[in-house]
Protein backbone atom coordinates (compact mmCIF):
# COMPACT_ATOMS: atom_id res chain seq x y z
CA UNK A 1 0.00 0.00 0.00
CA UNK A 2 1.80 3.23 -0.80
CA UNK A 3 2.41 5.96 1.73
CA UNK A 4 0.69 9.20 2.09
CA UNK A 5 4.05 10.96 0.69
CA UNK A 6 4.68 8.53 -1.95
CA UNK A 7 0.71 8.78 -3.37
CA UNK A 8 1.14 12.07 -3.16
CA UNK A 9 4.35 12.15 -5.22
CA UNK A 10 2.80 9.56 -7.43
CA UNK A 11 -0.80 12.05 -8.22
CA UNK A 12 -0.72 15.11 -6.70
CA UNK A 13 -4.72 14.98 -7.05
CA UNK A 14 -5.10 12.04 -5.47
CA UNK A 15 -6.45 11.19 -2.00
CA UNK A 16 -3.85 8.66 0.01
CA UNK A 17 -4.97 7.29 3.83
CA UNK A 18 -8.50 7.17 5.48
CA UNK A 19 -10.37 7.17 8.11
CA UNK A 20 -13.05 6.27 10.61
CA UNK A 21 -14.59 7.78 14.16
CA UNK A 22 -17.72 10.01 14.85
CA UNK A 23 -19.68 10.67 17.85
CA UNK A 24 -23.68 9.49 17.80
CA UNK A 25 -25.66 11.41 19.14
CA UNK A 26 -29.12 10.02 20.78
CA UNK A 27 -32.84 10.43 19.80
CA UNK A 28 -34.40 13.07 21.64
CA UNK A 29 -37.32 15.59 20.86
CA UNK A 30 -35.51 18.39 23.21
CA UNK A 31 -32.86 20.66 21.77
CA UNK A 32 -29.33 19.23 20.58
CA UNK A 33 -26.85 21.54 20.57
CA UNK A 34 -24.65 21.91 17.42
CA UNK A 35 -21.21 24.44 18.11
CA UNK A 36 -19.22 24.93 15.41
CA UNK A 37 -15.50 26.04 16.36
CA UNK A 38 -12.15 25.54 15.56
CA UNK A 39 -10.15 22.03 17.17
CA UNK A 40 -8.10 19.01 16.17
CA UNK A 41 -8.11 15.69 14.73
CA UNK A 42 -6.15 13.11 13.39
CA UNK A 43 -6.53 13.20 9.74
CA UNK A 44 -3.26 10.90 9.05
CA UNK A 45 -2.64 9.30 12.40
CA UNK A 46 -3.12 9.41 16.12
CA UNK A 47 0.41 10.84 16.68
CA UNK A 48 -0.41 14.19 14.41
CA UNK A 49 -2.74 16.61 15.08
CA UNK A 50 -4.23 18.76 12.38
CA UNK A 51 -6.10 21.83 12.98
CA UNK A 52 -10.17 22.05 12.02
CA UNK A 53 -13.66 23.53 12.20
CA UNK A 54 -15.51 20.85 14.10
CA UNK A 55 -18.95 20.32 15.47
CA UNK A 56 -19.22 19.69 18.73
CA UNK A 57 -15.12 19.11 18.73
CA UNK A 58 -15.81 16.35 16.22
CA UNK A 59 -14.53 15.60 12.44
CA UNK A 60 -17.01 14.42 11.16
CA UNK A 61 -19.94 16.12 13.81
CA UNK A 62 -22.23 14.40 15.97
CA UNK A 63 -24.30 11.84 13.96
CA UNK A 64 -28.09 13.17 14.43
CA UNK A 65 -30.84 10.74 14.48
CA UNK A 66 -34.35 10.91 14.68
CA UNK A 67 -37.74 9.05 14.02
CA UNK A 68 -39.40 9.80 10.63
CA UNK A 69 -42.08 12.56 11.24
CA UNK A 70 -40.41 14.10 14.21
CA UNK A 71 -39.09 17.47 14.87
CA UNK A 72 -36.10 18.36 14.52
CA UNK A 73 -34.50 20.85 17.52
CA UNK A 74 -31.22 21.94 16.60
CA UNK A 75 -29.25 25.15 18.25
CA UNK A 76 -26.66 25.85 16.23
CA UNK A 77 -23.28 27.90 17.85
CA UNK A 78 -21.10 29.75 15.84
CA UNK A 79 -17.48 30.15 17.18
CA UNK A 80 -15.73 29.79 14.16
CA UNK A 81 -14.84 33.30 12.84
CA UNK A 82 -16.62 33.60 9.53
CA UNK A 83 -20.51 33.46 9.69
CA UNK A 84 -22.26 30.17 9.02
CA UNK A 85 -25.64 28.27 8.55
CA UNK A 86 -26.69 24.99 8.81
CA UNK A 87 -28.25 23.03 5.40
CA UNK A 88 -30.02 19.95 5.98
CA UNK A 89 -29.06 18.32 2.73
CA UNK A 90 -32.02 16.08 0.92
CA UNK A 91 -34.51 17.27 3.71
CA UNK A 92 -37.45 18.98 2.01
CA UNK A 93 -37.98 20.81 4.97
CA UNK A 94 -40.13 24.48 5.48
CA UNK A 95 -38.00 27.12 3.01
CA UNK A 96 -36.89 29.12 6.16
CA UNK A 97 -35.01 26.25 7.54
CA UNK A 98 -32.99 25.37 4.56
CA UNK A 99 -30.31 27.50 5.95
CA UNK A 100 -28.91 29.08 2.34
CA UNK A 101 -27.16 32.08 3.60
CA UNK A 102 -28.51 35.42 1.62
CA UNK A 103 -31.82 33.50 0.25
CA UNK A 104 -33.54 31.57 3.21
CA UNK A 105 -31.66 33.47 6.00
CA UNK A 106 -28.97 35.73 7.29
CA UNK A 107 -25.45 34.25 8.48
CA UNK A 108 -25.10 33.28 11.75
CA UNK A 109 -22.38 35.98 12.43
CA UNK A 110 -19.38 34.83 15.07
CA UNK A 111 -21.10 34.54 18.78
CA UNK A 112 -24.01 34.40 17.81
CA UNK A 113 -27.10 31.82 18.14
CA UNK A 114 -29.36 30.56 15.66
CA UNK A 115 -32.07 27.63 16.16
CA UNK A 116 -33.29 25.09 13.36
CA UNK A 117 -36.74 23.49 13.58
CA UNK A 118 -38.39 21.28 11.37
CA UNK A 119 -40.27 17.67 10.75
CA UNK A 120 -38.28 15.24 8.87
CA UNK A 121 -40.74 13.59 6.16
CA UNK A 122 -38.61 11.32 4.94
CA UNK A 123 -36.71 8.00 6.22
CA UNK A 124 -33.00 7.83 5.33
CA UNK A 125 -29.85 9.09 5.15
CA UNK A 126 -29.22 12.81 4.97
CA UNK A 127 -26.53 15.25 5.88
CA UNK A 128 -25.68 18.93 7.08
CA UNK A 129 -23.44 21.25 6.66
CA UNK A 130 -22.79 25.14 6.37
CA UNK A 131 -24.05 26.81 3.22
CA UNK A 132 -22.36 30.19 3.69
CA UNK A 133 -18.57 30.03 2.12
CA UNK A 134 -19.28 26.28 2.00
CA UNK A 135 -16.23 25.62 -0.05
CA UNK A 136 -13.96 26.86 2.86
CA UNK A 137 -16.31 25.57 6.07
CA UNK A 138 -16.50 22.47 4.56
CA UNK A 139 -13.24 22.00 3.44
CA UNK A 140 -12.16 22.60 7.26
CA UNK A 141 -14.19 19.58 8.55
CA UNK A 142 -17.84 21.19 9.30
CA UNK A 143 -20.36 18.29 8.28
CA UNK A 144 -22.26 15.62 9.70
CA UNK A 145 -24.51 13.33 8.92
CA UNK A 146 -28.69 13.36 9.99
CA UNK A 147 -30.48 9.85 9.83
CA UNK A 148 -34.03 9.75 9.78
CA UNK A 149 -34.81 6.55 11.27
CA UNK A 150 -37.86 4.30 9.54
CA UNK A 151 -41.23 3.70 11.73
CA UNK A 152 -40.41 0.28 11.51
CA UNK A 153 -37.16 -0.50 10.56
CA UNK A 154 -35.37 -3.59 8.72
CA UNK A 155 -33.80 -5.93 10.23
CA UNK A 156 -30.10 -5.23 10.60
CA UNK A 157 -27.31 -6.61 13.17
CA UNK A 158 -25.58 -3.07 12.93
CA UNK A 159 -26.30 0.31 11.22
CA UNK A 160 -23.02 2.08 10.69
CA UNK A 161 -22.84 5.24 9.25
CA UNK A 162 -19.59 5.46 6.71
CA UNK A 163 -18.76 9.32 5.83
CA UNK A 164 -16.00 10.10 3.27
CA UNK A 165 -13.64 12.75 1.98
CA UNK A 166 -10.40 14.30 0.95
CA UNK A 167 -8.53 16.51 2.27
CA UNK A 168 -6.26 18.84 0.73
CA UNK A 169 -2.93 18.45 3.46
CA UNK A 170 0.55 20.79 3.00
CA UNK A 171 3.39 18.81 3.70
CA UNK A 172 2.61 19.67 8.25
CA UNK A 173 -0.09 17.59 7.64
CA UNK A 174 -2.08 20.46 8.54
CA UNK A 175 -5.24 22.10 6.13
CA UNK A 176 -3.75 23.67 2.95
CA UNK A 177 -5.39 27.37 3.53
CA UNK A 178 -3.57 28.89 0.44
CA UNK A 179 -5.58 27.14 -1.85
CA UNK A 180 -8.99 28.27 -0.62
CA UNK A 181 -10.40 30.79 -3.24
CA UNK A 182 -7.59 29.13 -5.96
CA UNK A 183 -9.29 30.11 -9.32
CA UNK A 184 -7.70 27.39 -11.06
CA UNK A 185 -9.14 24.71 -8.67
CA UNK A 186 -12.50 26.32 -9.59
CA UNK A 187 -12.04 26.39 -13.28
CA UNK A 188 -11.26 22.56 -13.09
CA UNK A 189 -12.58 19.78 -10.97
CA UNK A 190 -12.23 21.60 -7.72
CA UNK A 191 -10.27 21.56 -4.44
CA UNK A 192 -8.87 17.87 -5.23
CA UNK A 193 -7.53 16.54 -1.61
CA UNK A 194 -4.17 14.31 -1.17
CA UNK A 195 -5.95 12.53 2.36
CA UNK A 196 -8.70 10.23 2.74
CA UNK A 197 -10.57 10.05 5.45
CA UNK A 198 -13.80 7.50 6.55
CA UNK A 199 -15.83 8.92 9.41
CA UNK A 200 -12.52 11.27 10.04
CA UNK A 201 -9.43 8.79 10.38
CA UNK A 202 -7.18 7.16 7.85
CA UNK A 203 -8.57 3.41 6.33
CA UNK A 204 -10.04 2.44 10.17
CA UNK A 205 -10.53 -0.99 10.81
CA UNK A 206 -14.28 -2.14 11.49
CA UNK A 207 -14.66 -5.17 13.85
CA UNK A 208 -16.99 -7.25 12.15
CA UNK A 209 -18.76 -11.35 13.91
CA UNK A 210 -18.97 -13.86 10.92
CA UNK A 211 -22.76 -13.90 9.56
CA UNK A 212 -23.18 -10.08 10.45
CA UNK A 213 -25.76 -8.01 8.45
CA UNK A 214 -24.61 -4.31 7.94
CA UNK A 215 -26.57 -1.66 7.26
CA UNK A 216 -23.79 0.82 5.68
CA UNK A 217 -24.65 4.57 5.45
CA UNK A 218 -22.29 6.18 2.62
CA UNK A 219 -21.94 9.85 2.29
CA UNK A 220 -19.57 11.99 0.14
CA UNK A 221 -18.77 14.75 1.88
CA UNK A 222 -15.62 15.22 -0.07
CA UNK A 223 -15.70 18.89 -1.71
CA UNK A 224 -14.63 17.85 -4.98
CA UNK A 225 -13.95 14.52 -5.08
CA UNK A 226 -16.34 11.69 -7.31
CA UNK A 227 -15.27 8.88 -5.23
CA UNK A 228 -16.25 5.28 -6.90
CA UNK A 229 -16.35 2.27 -4.27
CA UNK A 230 -15.07 -0.87 -4.93
CA UNK A 231 -16.54 -3.80 -2.61
CA UNK A 232 -14.63 -6.80 -4.03
CA UNK A 233 -16.13 -10.01 -2.72
CA UNK A 234 -18.54 -8.10 0.11
CA UNK A 235 -21.71 -8.51 -2.30
CA UNK A 236 -23.14 -5.60 -1.60
CA UNK A 237 -26.76 -4.58 -2.12
CA UNK A 238 -27.72 -0.98 -3.20
CA UNK A 239 -31.26 -0.15 -1.28
CA UNK A 240 -31.34 3.61 -0.90
CA UNK A 241 -30.56 6.45 -3.16
CA UNK A 242 -29.81 10.21 -1.64
CA UNK A 243 -32.15 9.04 1.20
CA UNK A 244 -35.28 7.17 -0.74
CA UNK A 245 -35.53 3.52 -1.22
CA UNK A 246 -34.81 2.00 -4.45
CA UNK A 247 -36.06 -1.82 -5.37
CA UNK A 248 -33.14 -3.47 -3.84
CA UNK A 249 -30.57 -4.30 -6.24
CA UNK A 250 -27.10 -6.20 -6.34
CA UNK A 251 -24.19 -4.18 -7.98
CA UNK A 252 -23.08 -6.40 -10.44
CA UNK A 253 -19.58 -5.59 -10.71
CA UNK A 254 -19.01 -4.54 -7.57
CA UNK A 255 -18.58 -0.82 -7.68
CA UNK A 256 -20.25 2.71 -6.73
CA UNK A 257 -19.86 5.60 -7.39
CA UNK A 258 -20.76 8.73 -5.81
CA UNK A 259 -20.26 12.26 -6.54
CA UNK A 260 -19.71 15.17 -3.51
CA UNK A 261 -23.54 15.42 -1.66
CA UNK A 262 -24.67 11.79 -3.09
CA UNK A 263 -25.52 9.17 -0.44
CA UNK A 264 -26.13 4.90 -0.75
CA UNK A 265 -27.57 2.66 1.69
CA UNK A 266 -25.88 -0.91 1.52
CA UNK A 267 -26.45 -3.88 2.82
CA UNK A 268 -23.54 -6.14 3.11
CA UNK A 269 -23.63 -9.97 4.73
CA UNK A 270 -19.97 -11.06 5.94
CA UNK A 271 -18.09 -14.31 6.01
CA UNK A 272 -15.57 -13.41 7.79
CA UNK A 273 -14.06 -15.63 10.27
CA UNK A 274 -11.70 -14.02 13.40
CA UNK A 275 -8.70 -12.62 11.78
CA UNK A 276 -9.82 -12.45 7.95
CA UNK A 277 -10.02 -8.93 6.65
CA UNK A 278 -11.70 -7.37 3.45
CA UNK A 279 -11.25 -4.01 2.20
CA UNK A 280 -13.49 -1.20 0.86
CA UNK A 281 -11.79 0.86 -1.85
CA UNK A 282 -11.90 3.94 -3.11
CA UNK A 283 -10.74 4.47 -6.88
CA UNK A 284 -10.34 8.00 -8.38
CA UNK A 285 -8.16 9.28 -11.75
CA UNK A 286 -5.41 9.15 -9.46
CA UNK A 287 -5.35 5.97 -8.26
CA UNK A 288 -7.02 3.47 -5.33
CA UNK A 289 -6.87 3.25 -1.88
CA UNK A 290 -8.07 1.51 1.33
CA UNK A 291 -11.08 3.66 3.25
CA UNK A 292 -11.74 1.00 5.63
CA UNK A 293 -11.18 -2.65 6.36
CA UNK A 294 -13.55 -5.33 7.67
CA UNK A 295 -11.75 -7.33 10.23
CA UNK A 296 -13.06 -10.43 11.75
CA UNK A 297 -13.33 -10.59 15.30
CA UNK A 298 -14.73 -12.35 18.07
CA UNK A 299 -17.39 -16.16 17.61
CA UNK A 300 -19.36 -15.76 15.25
CA UNK A 301 -22.81 -14.07 14.56
CA UNK A 302 -24.21 -16.82 12.88
CA UNK A 303 -23.24 -19.74 10.82
CA UNK A 304 -24.91 -18.92 7.40
CA UNK A 305 -25.43 -15.32 5.87
CA UNK A 306 -28.70 -14.01 6.16
CA UNK A 307 -30.57 -15.02 2.70
CA UNK A 308 -33.72 -12.36 3.19
CA UNK A 309 -34.04 -9.57 0.95
CA UNK A 310 -34.17 -6.28 2.15
CA UNK A 311 -37.18 -3.79 1.49
CA UNK A 312 -37.17 -0.27 3.08
CA UNK A 313 -40.97 1.42 3.16
CA UNK A 314 -41.55 4.06 0.46
CA UNK A 315 -41.46 8.03 1.67
CA UNK A 316 -44.48 10.15 0.85
CA UNK A 317 -43.20 11.56 -2.41
CA UNK A 318 -45.30 13.16 -4.97
CA UNK A 319 -44.68 11.37 -7.85
CA UNK A 320 -48.17 12.02 -9.67
CA UNK A 321 -46.74 13.82 -12.43
CA UNK A 322 -49.00 15.40 -14.81
CA UNK A 323 -47.17 16.32 -18.24
CA UNK A 324 -50.01 18.18 -20.00
CA UNK A 325 -49.14 21.05 -18.16
CA UNK A 326 -45.27 20.55 -17.02
CA UNK A 327 -43.06 23.50 -16.59
CA UNK A 328 -40.20 23.00 -19.36
CA UNK A 329 -37.11 24.27 -18.13
CA UNK A 330 -33.24 24.15 -19.81
CA UNK A 331 -30.46 24.56 -17.80
CA UNK A 332 -27.08 24.91 -19.47
CA UNK A 333 -23.72 24.51 -18.00
CA UNK A 334 -20.74 26.51 -19.77
CA UNK A 335 -17.37 27.26 -18.80
CA UNK A 336 -14.03 26.14 -17.08
CA UNK A 337 -10.93 25.31 -18.07
CA UNK A 338 -10.98 24.60 -21.57
CA UNK A 339 -14.49 25.61 -22.04
CA UNK A 340 -16.39 28.11 -24.83
CA UNK A 341 -17.77 30.42 -22.25
CA UNK A 342 -16.71 34.23 -23.62
CA UNK A 343 -18.94 36.58 -21.38
CA UNK A 344 -21.71 35.88 -18.87
CA UNK A 345 -23.91 37.97 -16.74
CA UNK A 346 -22.57 38.69 -12.71
CA UNK A 347 -24.30 41.24 -11.01
CA UNK A 348 -26.60 42.55 -13.11
CA UNK A 349 -23.49 43.18 -15.91
CA UNK A 350 -22.70 41.37 -18.96
CA UNK A 351 -19.10 40.55 -18.39
CA UNK A 352 -16.14 39.41 -20.62
CA UNK A 353 -14.80 36.01 -19.57
CA UNK A 354 -11.52 38.09 -18.04
CA UNK A 355 -13.57 40.19 -15.73
CA UNK A 356 -15.14 37.19 -14.81
CA UNK A 357 -12.02 35.86 -13.90
CA UNK A 358 -11.03 38.85 -11.63
CA UNK A 359 -14.50 38.79 -9.98
CA UNK A 360 -13.59 34.48 -9.29
CA UNK A 361 -15.97 33.35 -11.50
CA UNK A 362 -15.21 30.84 -14.07
CA UNK A 363 -18.92 29.29 -14.57
CA UNK A 364 -22.11 30.43 -15.95
CA UNK A 365 -25.77 28.81 -15.59
CA UNK A 366 -27.75 29.55 -18.80
CA UNK A 367 -25.13 32.74 -19.19
CA UNK A 368 -25.77 33.72 -15.58
CA UNK A 369 -22.50 33.79 -12.88
CA UNK A 370 -23.63 32.72 -9.72
CA UNK A 371 -27.01 33.86 -8.20
CA UNK A 372 -28.88 36.33 -10.25
CA UNK A 373 -31.96 38.56 -8.63
CA UNK A 374 -34.33 36.99 -10.06
CA UNK A 375 -35.14 32.97 -10.52
CA UNK A 376 -34.85 30.22 -13.17
CA UNK A 377 -37.86 29.87 -13.20
CA UNK A 378 -41.11 30.76 -11.04
CA UNK A 379 -43.70 27.93 -10.61
CA UNK A 380 -47.31 27.60 -8.95
CA UNK A 381 -47.29 24.52 -6.24
CA UNK A 382 -48.07 21.59 -7.34
CA UNK A 383 -46.87 21.68 -10.96
CA UNK A 384 -45.23 19.19 -12.58
CA UNK A 385 -41.67 20.22 -13.62
CA UNK A 386 -39.21 18.67 -16.50
CA UNK A 387 -35.70 19.82 -16.09
CA UNK A 388 -33.49 19.23 -18.85
CA UNK A 389 -29.97 19.82 -17.31
CA UNK A 390 -27.06 19.95 -20.19
CA UNK A 391 -23.18 19.60 -19.22
CA UNK A 392 -21.89 21.80 -22.20
CA UNK A 393 -18.38 21.80 -20.29
CA UNK A 394 -15.18 19.19 -20.20
CA UNK A 395 -15.71 18.32 -16.44
CA UNK A 396 -18.13 16.42 -14.34
CA UNK A 397 -20.81 18.74 -11.74
CA UNK A 398 -22.98 16.83 -9.60
CA UNK A 399 -25.97 18.93 -9.54
CA UNK A 400 -27.93 19.49 -6.15
CA UNK A 401 -31.67 20.25 -5.73
CA UNK A 402 -33.07 22.41 -2.29
CA UNK A 403 -36.29 21.29 -0.82
CA UNK A 404 -37.32 19.05 -3.41
CA UNK A 405 -36.06 14.95 -4.89
CA UNK A 406 -36.35 15.22 -8.70
CA UNK A 407 -36.46 11.77 -10.68
CA UNK A 408 -34.06 10.44 -13.18
CA UNK A 409 -36.26 10.11 -16.90
CA UNK A 410 -33.39 8.31 -18.43
CA UNK A 411 -30.02 6.28 -17.51
CA UNK A 412 -27.15 8.03 -18.25
CA UNK A 413 -23.39 6.92 -17.28
CA UNK A 414 -24.09 7.83 -14.03
CA UNK A 415 -27.70 7.66 -13.42
CA UNK A 416 -30.61 4.73 -13.45
CA UNK A 417 -33.90 5.47 -14.73
CA UNK A 418 -36.65 6.19 -12.35
CA UNK A 419 -34.09 6.70 -9.00
CA UNK A 420 -34.88 9.58 -7.10
CA UNK A 421 -32.03 12.31 -6.51
CA UNK A 422 -31.73 15.30 -4.78
CA UNK A 423 -28.27 15.07 -6.16
CA UNK A 424 -27.62 13.95 -9.84
CA UNK A 425 -24.10 13.48 -11.23
CA UNK A 426 -23.52 15.01 -15.05
CA UNK A 427 -20.15 13.50 -16.45
CA UNK A 428 -18.61 16.10 -19.32
CA UNK A 429 -20.54 16.94 -22.33
CA UNK A 430 -23.62 14.60 -20.86
CA UNK A 431 -27.68 15.59 -20.82
CA UNK A 432 -29.54 14.55 -18.10
CA UNK A 433 -33.91 15.29 -17.88
CA UNK A 434 -35.19 14.77 -14.58
CA UNK A 435 -38.93 15.48 -13.38
CA UNK A 436 -40.21 16.67 -9.94
CA UNK A 437 -43.46 18.38 -8.57
CA UNK A 438 -42.95 21.55 -7.12
CA UNK A 439 -44.48 21.06 -3.42
CA UNK A 440 -42.91 22.61 -1.45
CA UNK A 441 -43.14 26.88 -1.33
CA UNK A 442 -40.38 29.13 -1.43
CA UNK A 443 -37.10 30.04 -2.85
CA UNK A 444 -34.68 26.78 -3.25
CA UNK A 445 -30.99 27.01 -4.88
CA UNK A 446 -30.26 24.49 -7.60
CA UNK A 447 -26.26 24.48 -7.50
CA UNK A 448 -23.35 22.02 -8.67
CA UNK A 449 -22.07 20.74 -5.44
CA UNK A 450 -18.44 20.65 -6.70
CA UNK A 451 -18.21 23.57 -4.01
CA UNK A 452 -15.89 25.80 -5.86
CA UNK A 453 -18.14 25.43 -8.93
CA UNK A 454 -20.75 27.20 -6.99
CA UNK A 455 -18.75 29.72 -5.48
CA UNK A 456 -17.30 30.55 -9.15
CA UNK A 457 -20.44 31.10 -10.60
CA UNK A 458 -22.63 27.44 -10.72
CA UNK A 459 -25.44 28.70 -8.70
CA UNK A 460 -28.94 29.48 -9.70
CA UNK A 461 -32.72 29.70 -8.15
CA UNK A 462 -36.34 28.53 -8.42
CA UNK A 463 -39.10 29.77 -6.28
CA UNK A 464 -42.74 27.88 -5.58
CA UNK A 465 -45.04 30.42 -5.16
Amino acid sequence: MLSRRKFIQACAAGCAAAGGGYTDASRSPEWTELTAAPGSAPLVDTQQQTAVWAYNGTVPGPVLRVAQGQEVRVRLRNRIPIGTTLHWHGIRLTNAMDGVGGLTQAPVSAGDVFEYRFRAPDAGTFWYHPHFRSAEAVARGLYGMLVVEEQAPPDFDRDLPLILDDWLLDDADQIDTARFGNLHDAAHAGRLGNVLTANGKPAPDIGVRRGERLRLRLLNAANARVLTLAFADLAPTLIALDGQPIAARSLSDATLTLAPGQRADVVIDLSLDAGQARELRAVTRGGETPAVRFVGTGSPLRDELLTTPVALPVNPLDGAFSFADRLQVDLVMRGGARGDLSSAVYRGEQMPLRELAQNGQAWALNGQAGMSETPLFSVQRGRTVELRLVNDTRWPHAMHFHGHHVRVAASTRSETAGDWRDTVLLQARETLRVTFVADNPGKWMIHCHMLEHQAAGMATWFEVA
